[in-house]
């Protein structure tokens, strides 16, 4: 962080309907960035929102700061050919729009004006250590000042117990948070969500940094962090993970984004923390790995309605519910959802499994019981046990559903994000299909899993698609060599 500086066929009849190029085909449902300040989650966290302009309604003078500036729309007796002068200046402003940069080779051309001045490792960086790029600072030397936002804003710190307050920060992020590339959906985090994702043990309140609005207190900007230990390959490192970077749309011209980083380190300093992990879409410097996302679909006719995929060529919509059909019930004996009893066990064998990845956190029981215990419609999980009643499996998967917008009939995709797994008696195969199943019992309609830890055992046996775009992981003020996914075992919402 900156300091003061800154889811049933048969195997035959799956393969004849793949051979005949079966299945859907899954459209690009990544997330931009819209400045290159501000990192950006591709499905789990620092985002800025679609970069992407939108027509707008012509308004009476804003307040002062909360909105920007606003053309005069033309007069209605426009001819011809003002019609296409109008029409090339927008194709030049679009061919001039900046995109934030979603391969390392594209972001090697680019210069990031903000993240250059920041403790992170340059993409061109060969690192082949672990360790702090900045040493810690004692409490004297660090900014005790708030940063200066622009004029027209001010700071607040959001308590989120208070109900109005926690509607307002729901609301920022349901209108501003994550789209897809062409505007058609955007993550739609709950109330009940958002005191799961930013309420765990440990949390402070000073870290649900807020801005508003100076004249009328809107609630334009906002960015969070929470407690965590993360194992970085060998080495356990306090930091925080940083979620839920957003700025309003209509200020996305201001530099809001940098100054809301700067803030969220400057307080995250004070309490003595000098690391942080997070994840974006877009390639910033320096990704220390790159996943990507694959879909699982449930309800393939909703999927293909709302245009979040598309049937195969040569297939239909009869034989497309046919492929990714599910059985009723699950196939492993006994497996039960999680309860307070199982907490203890389920806890150590989680701990015991993530030893084998190269990032993961490091839970403590209490983390593991906020993060586990199964909430209606946040998160789902499940556990095998053997005959000492010892939890030997488990498999989680958190609930985010997603806005559709602009689609008559519906107006809610359901989705569940696979979250943490853990394969000791059972292959991992089984009890995803078994996560599957239960995913479908509660109406999901479709199921997304990162390529990390062992999930790769899975994906294509269980009929997931491939997504379009990356999520790169990040560290703050640590570096450490490169790894492949299969050796991250740290999952953000």
């Amino acid at each position: 962080m900156a300091d003061d500086n800154g889811k049933s066929e048969s195997p035959e009849q799956i393969k004849s309907l793949r051979d005949e190029g079966g299945g859907i085909e899954f459209a690009n449902r990544e997330v931009n960035g819209d400045i290159e300040e501000g990192p950006a989650k591709g499905g789990s966290q620092l985002v800025l929102g679609s970069s992407k302009k939108k027509k707008k309604k012509k308004k009476g003078k804003s307040d002062e700061g909360s909105d920007t500036a606003v053309e005069s729309l033309p007069s209605p007796a426009v001819n011809l050919q003002n019609l296409r002068e109008l029409q090339k200046s927008f194709e030049r402003l679009r061919a001039a729009e900046v995109k934030a940069p979603k391969t390392t080779e594209e972001a090697m051309k680019k210069k990031y004006q903000f993240w250059d001045t920041q403790p992170v490792p340059k993409l061109d960086e060969d690192i082949i250590e672990c360790g702090c790029i900045e040493e810690d600072k004692p409490v004297e030397q660090l900014r005790q000042e708030p940063y200066t936002l622009p004029q027209g804003f001010i700071w607040d710190t959001l308590d989120i117990s208070d109900e109005k307050v926690l509607k307002e920060l729901y609301t920022l992020l349901n209108e501003n948070y994550v789209e897809d590339d062409d505007n058609m959906f955007r993550f739609d985090y709950s109330p009940d969500f958002l005191l799961w994702a930013l309420k765990p043990p440990g949390w402070k309140m000073s870290w649900h940094c807020g801005v508003r609005v100076a004249s009328n207190c809107k609630l334009v900007g906002f960015i969070s962090a929470i407690p965590a230990q993360i194992r970085v390959y060998e080495q356990v490192v306090s930091m925080v993970e940083i979620n839920f970077l957003c700025v309003h749309k209509k200020l996305r011209s201001k530099r809001v984004a940098p100054v809301l980083i700067r803030e969220i380190t400057r307080r995250v300093n004070l309490e003595g923390i000098f690391q942080a992990v997070y994840t974006a879409g877009v390639v910033l410097p320096k990704p220390v790995a790159c996943c990507r996302y694959w879909h699982r679909s449930l309800n393939p006719k909703k999927l293909v309605d709302v245009k979040f995929s598309h049937l195969s060529r040569n297939m239909t919509m009869q034989r497309t519910v046919k492929l990714y059909r599910l059985p009723e019930e699950t196939k492993i004996p006994d497996i039960s959802t999680l309860t307070e009893q199982d907490v203890r066990s389920a806890y150590q064998s989680t701990v015991k499994y993530l030893k084998k990845f190269s990032l993961a956190p490091e839970f403590s029981e209490a983390e593991f019981r906020h993060w586990f215990t199964p909430r209606e419609g946040i998160v789902d999980s499940f556990v095998v046990k053997d005959e000492e009643g010892q939890v030997t499996d488990m498999i989680s998967f958190y609930t985010l559903p997603s806005t559709v917008m602009h689609h008559p009939v519906h107006k809610q995709l359901k989705a569940a994000y696979s979250f943490y797994n853990v394969s000791q008696t059972f292959p991992l195969v089984e009890l995803m299909q078994d996560a599957l199943i239960l995913a479908k019992q509660r109406e999901f309609d479709v199921f997304n899993a990162l390529d990390l830890m062992e999930n790769k055992e899975f994906l294509e046996k269980l009929k997931f698609g491939i997504g379009d775009g990356n999520l790169q992981y990040y560290l703050y003020n640590w570096k450490c060599p490169y790894m492949e996914p299969t050796k991250v075992g740290l999952v953000l919402q």
